[in-house]
């Protein structure tokens, strides 16, 4: 059937959704009451009409600034740089970051056609500019993309009168050194720190 199929195309164009699990998204809607779809249906229009990017930082908010930007009890001299939004969740679920964030909307990849252009890394410098941050921690992913974005957005940044930094990488807690890679056993090697 031709619906069958236009619906789990559309499923298979997601992340991390292959054929096989799209199939198994769709026929596990159709065995549902046609309100469970419904519902989907309509949380989706409300997402792509309601959702915008923050006027400040970049993140999703349904509002012109996100909650963070809002709240007067976060740190403002104090920038946390993220490649996409999702990343702002992971941080705030560690509990200990009190600053705000800018979203760059991605990382540098020539081979996928994604330049400085396409990132908001022109908006963080206008916002360290206009003055009043002291620090910008670059937590892009550890990666080839992400090692590259960091420096970009480092060297954008390197005339202001402020502290550059990049979250350290290494060994997760509960990881074993024997099934690490060699990259990221040098990375916690020079990352080292006195023990108190």
């Amino acid at each position: 059937m031709a619906v069958i199929e236009d619906l789990a195309t559309e499923f298979a164009k997601l992340p991390g959704i292959g054929r096989k699990t799209a199939l198994r998204l769709t026929y596990h809607l159709l065995k549902h009451p046609a309100d469970h779809s419904r519902r989907l249906a309509a949380a989706l229009l409300a997402v792509s009409d309601r959702v915008r990017t923050c006027e400040q930082c970049f993140n999703l908010t349904e509002d012109a600034l996100c909650a963070i930007c809002r709240d007067s009890r976060r740190e403002p001299t104090l920038l946390c740089a993220v490649e996409e939004a999702s990343d702002i969740g992971a941080i705030e679920r560690a509990g200990e970051f009190r600053g705000l964030y800018h979203v760059l909307g991605g990382r540098l990849s020539p081979l996928d056609g994604v330049g400085p252009e396409d990132l908001t890394v022109s908006q963080l410098v206008a916002r360290v500019a206009s003055g009043g941050i002291r620090e910008v921690i670059i937590a892009t992913n550890p990666s080839l993309e992400g090692e590259a974005t960091a420096l970009y957005v480092q060297r954008q940044l390197a005339s202001y009168p402020l502290m550059v930094s990049r979250i350290a990488r290494g060994l997760p807690v509960g990881g074993d050194l024997e099934y690490a890679d060699g990259v990221t056993i040098a990375q916690a090697l020079s990352a080292r720190r006195e023990m108190q």
